[in-house]
């Protein structure tokens, strides 16, 4: 860009509005682009800034924010509102609502070179003499300040010439420009009735009559206790110098506001990057939850597919059992035709035959009454199978350790319920061969097992549980005991030690820092506390997500500004402490923001577990008990 030869050399505030036009025509002629792409848009004349693209709007604000700095160097506000005008002139269609430019002309007149005493006062000569001798002075100015009410005096003050003991009066009006006027009113009555300066100068004035004009260079610096008291609490100031003062106080208002409206947009790309991470970071875990549940869900169905095949194989034999109780039952009651044939037949032996049919009848009696149990055993298995059901569903929610214990014991409840129907079944079938009574000994036996081995599973699931709380609860109380043993010890040379987890290393950062900065206590002492500050400080999370074996895992991100900015200010190794305090502080205690206290292997650099550290005590202890000292 040809812009960039005249940097050299700066211009005056009067050649603002010259070399405006020429970088307007520049900016016409296109040999100075601004507009990159549809939306984006950039600012020739700050090419090394960090941020490059602007929305039209931004760019607006940003040219007219730098063009209306008053500190800004003619040159830079010049360029600046020329591109404000460009902008303005020919994309103004596109923008929503378009920022004005107020170029500011101070008018050009002779009353500029008029002195007037700021803030501006009026005076008042030829008070009466009476005035002298009120009680009160304050009311005597009260009373003239109400006599003047109308042109909105803030205070009236009444001096007193020793010389020629005459009285006057300082009449003060307000610093803005409606003091302004309302003084100019209050000279203009004076002039209008005759009682004005030039009336008083001319020495032929009323010994009764008030005379009054606005002060000016020449009543400043006049002797006297009008001169003196108008020194003392005001100063001379043409009206163009005030109205320079109100407009330099605009340019400043003015560029502060542009300051602010352009921090707050990119505090705002800020939130909006954030806001998109954290979007992103809440579906990935939507998509891990709904993954987890999907594989969850899977597990139990293939449970209850398990269950349901079992409940059938159980039904299946039941109704097998089921069957050979009718084939024993229309074998009986064959062998009672039979019977009642030979009866009909043949009376030998009838006391025998009766007995016969007895015990038949009795044999029939047990065979309904098994059938019976069998269908009891049905119903109680079908409510066994409802209840398995219900038990699963409820597993739901526990943890996939108790599913596991779970299941096997609702198979051995199954197993049980199983055999106990087998026995009740082969109870009521009869006991005359020895076969049967073999078998049923053996199913009771192996029911006995099933039942001590539930009971014995459910103590030792319990047992266990106990167990481990109350480890757990111990195992904490000697860690904290060890740690505050190991603090009292911190003086010692020890292979072990406590060290605070998310603490920065002093001693590193420190040594790293004398290689850049040099051995100034003081300066080092400084810049180690504000980064313990840095550290602590919870909206400052310098970590990404990446996915490691199937899982996600947190680490420093290498484009983090304050991480880089240490890096190249103090060198690596403070910016390793840093990273090394920071990921501590992360995998500790990472919503608290403060150290945690962790046993620590001194010599190997690693966390230490409580029976190495216990181990070492009691050697330590051994080893010194005879000399009778301390470690």
């Amino acid at each position: 860009m040809d812009h960039s030869s005249d940097e050299e050399s700066d211009i005056s505030d009067s050649d603002i509005a010259e070399y405006e036009e020429k970088t307007c025509a520049r900016l016409r002629a296109g040999k100075m682009k601004v507009k990159h792409g549809e939306k984006a848009f950039r600012c020739p004349f700050c090419p090394g800034k960090m941020k490059q693209d602007y929305p039209l709007k931004e760019l607006l604000q940003h040219a007219t924010g730098i063009g209306a700095a008053y500190k800004r160097k003619a040159k830079v506000r010049a360029t600046h509102l020329a591109l404000a005008k460009y902008l303005e002139k020919y994309f103004a269609s596109s923008l929503e609502k378009s920022l004005q430019i107020v170029v500011h002309k101070p008018k050009t007149s002779k009353d500029e070179e008029e002195k007037f005493v700021w803030p501006w006062m009026g005076i008042i000569v030829n008070l009466p003499p009476e005035l002298k001798f009120e009680e009160f002075p304050r009311e005597s100015e009260d009373k003239l300040g109400a006599q003047f009410s109308r042109f909105k005096p803030l205070q009236v003050t009444i001096l007193e010439n020793v010389k020629d003991q005459t009285l006057c009066a300082i009449v003060r009006f307000s610093k803005q420009w409606s003091g302004f006027k309302d003084a100019s009113a209050f000279e203009k009555h004076f002039i209008v009735e005759k009682y004005g300066k030039v009336d008083w100068s001319k020495g032929n004035c009323k010994k009764d009559d008030l005379y009054g004009w606005l002060a000016r260079s020449e009543e400043y610096h006049s002797p006297g206790p009008i001169g003196e008291h108008l020194r003392n609490n005001g100063d001379l100031r043409s009206v163009g110098d005030v109205e320079h003062e109100a407009l330099q106080a605009t340019d400043r208002r003015v560029a502060y506001y542009a300051l602010q409206i352009e921090e707050t947009n990119k505090h705002m790309r800020e939130l909006e990057v954030k806001n998109n991470q954290n979007a992103m970071k809440l579906e990935r875990m939507m998509e891990e939850k709904d993954r987890l549940v999907e594989e969850h869900n899977k597990k139990i169905q293939k449970m209850q597919d398990t269950a349901c095949k079992s409940s059938r194989r159980i039904v299946a034999e039941n109704l097998r059992l089921h069957e050979e109780l009718q084939t024993k039952r229309k074998e009986i009651d064959g062998r009672c035709k039979q019977l009642e044939d030979l009866a009909t037949k043949s009376n030998i032996n009838k006391a025998k035959l009766d007995a016969e049919k007895e015990k038949n009848a009795k044999d029939n009696g047990l065979l309904n009454l098994a059938t019976l149990k069998q269908k009891e055993a049905d119903k109680g298995l079908l409510r066994l199978v409802q209840k398995q059901k219900e038990e699963t569903d409820a597993a739901l929610e526990n943890i996939k350790e108790l599913e596991r214990t779970l299941a096997s014991k609702h198979k051995l409840e199954l197993e049980i319920e199983q055999l106990r129907g087998k026995l009740e079944v082969m109870k009521h079938m009869g006991t005359e061969e020895d076969t049967n009574l073999k078998e049923i000994e053996k199913m009771r036996e192996s029911l006995q097992e099933k039942d001590d081995e539930l009971e014995a599973i459910d103590s030792l699931n319990q047992t266990l549980i106990v167990k481990e709380r109350r480890t757990n609860d111990e195992l904490a109380d000697a860690k904290k005991d060890l740690i505050s043993g190991l603090y009292k010890m911190s003086g010692c040379r020890s292979n072990f030690g406590v060290k605070r987890m998310g603490e920065l290393d002093h001693k590193a950062f420190i040594a790293a820092c004398k290689e850049i900065k040099g051995d100034n206590g003081e300066q080092l002492a400084l810049l180690c506390s504000k980064w313990e500050d840095e550290i602590r400080q919870p909206e400052w999370h310098p970590f990404k997500v990446i996915m490691v074996d199937g899982q996600e895992k947190e680490i420093i991100k290498d484009d983090d500004e304050k991480l880089r900015a240490l890096k190249a200010e103090l060198g690596a190794r403070a910016h390793d402490a840093v990273v090394q305090a920071l990921v501590e502080m992360n995998e500790y205690n990472p919503s608290g923001r403060y150290p945690i206290p962790e046993l620590w292997n001194l010599k190997d650099n690693r966390k230490a577990s409580i029976g190495e550290v216990a181990a070492y005590l009691v050697k330590q202890w051994k080893t010194h008990k005879k000399k009778n000292v301390y470690f």
